[in-house]
């Protein structure tokens, strides 16, 4: 007997079935597009060496690092959802480092460029960047294309704690956060919030008040959970070779999936419950399944102990 998983039902607000819904069945494609972009935190306004847990390239597909060319990416990338996923529409995705971190001017001519690649077929247009890196200027540039896409501004959180912040070399304050998320109250910007999970020493009970504090933002459409993982290049992966410290099995994430789910406000739409890299960047922690299995697993034990989104959530 099949479970509500395998019929594609599940006990949160997930972003595929968002997807589809929007979207009137058909098939939707996040194509990432490398903008060359860098970041304050690297090239010395802020600091160097990025936060602790970066390696860019870890989140960063092969081809979009190997081509410098934002049409030849898309052009590329599309054709690889399409042959490979049967993809019919796309949301060109600015993801590696900071997409905002440059002259209003020099983004205008970057993201044109971008939405100029089978825009017939381009229905979305989501960009990452950090709380320090948006201003008023930024924001009425990004809400120029949303009469022609949905448009999603992606900003790390990562975590609500100043002293992670400073323990992770973040180079942004939680009140810089704030202040961003503020700037995006009236905005025509779909907002994604990015958080990290298991920062070791950071307690359960604190890990619980990220989401009491994304809960009272309106503003917040999206939500991406990641796990703390260790990859090779980063400043945190060298600390781990040397002395490894505790991290999350996958069953203990998926216990806090399960205990964080029903607190999080029930519009929300989580677009991701973990994150993941290469193996061949990958330090730790390796759970030995691929992103499929690893997605199954956490959807069915959700199932099986009867999570749902908001069912804790309170005013």
């Amino acid at each position: 007997m099949g479970t509500l998983v395998d019929s594609g039902i599940k006990g949160y607000k997930n972003y595929g079935t968002y997807l589809r819904e929007k979207y009137k069945g058909q098939r939707v494609f996040k194509v990432i597009v490398d903008g060359g972009f860098t970041c304050p935190n690297r090239d010395g306004s802020k600091g160097f060496g990025g936060c602790t847990y970066c390696n860019v390239d870890s989140f960063t597909p092969e081809p979009s690092r190997q081509n410098p060319n934002i049409k030849d990416q898309l052009a590329e990338g599309m054709l690889r959802a399409k042959t490979s996923y049967k993809a019919d529409k796309y949301i060109v995705y600015f993801q590696p480092n900071t997409n905002t971190y440059a002259p209003v001017h020099y983004l205008k001519m970057m993201y044109d460029e971008a939405l100029s690649v089978n825009t017939e077929d381009i229905v979305g247009f989501a960009v990452g960047t950090r709380p320090d890196c948006i201003d008023a200027e930024k924001v009425a540039l990004l809400e120029s294309y949303t009469d022609r896409f949905d448009v999603d501004l992606e900003m790390g959180m990562e975590s609500i704690y100043d002293e992670t912040l400073d323990q992770i070399n973040r180079g942004c304050s939680h009140g810089e956060f704030v202040a961003a998320v503020e700037l995006l109250k009236d905005s025509k910007l779909d907002l994604c919030v990015h958080t990290i999970f298991g920062f070791p020493w950071e307690t359960r009970e604190q890990m619980y008040g990220y989401i009491h504090e994304i809960n009272r933002f309106p503003q917040i459409k999206f939500v991406k959970f990641h796990h703390l993982h260790v990859v090779e290049g980063s400043i945190m992966g060298a600390k781990y070779k040397k002395e490894p410290f505790k991290l999350f099995s996958l069953e203990e994430y998926t216990d806090l999936l399960c205990e964080l789910i029903p607190l999080l406000r029930p519009d929300i739409v989580i677009q991701r419950l973990f994150g993941i890299s290469d193996w061949d960047l990958l330090i730790a922690p390796n759970w030995g399944l691929n992103k499929s299995a690893i997605q199954t697993y956490m959807d069915k034990e959700i199932e099986k102990r009867g999570v749902v989104q908001g069912s804790a959530y309170r005013l």
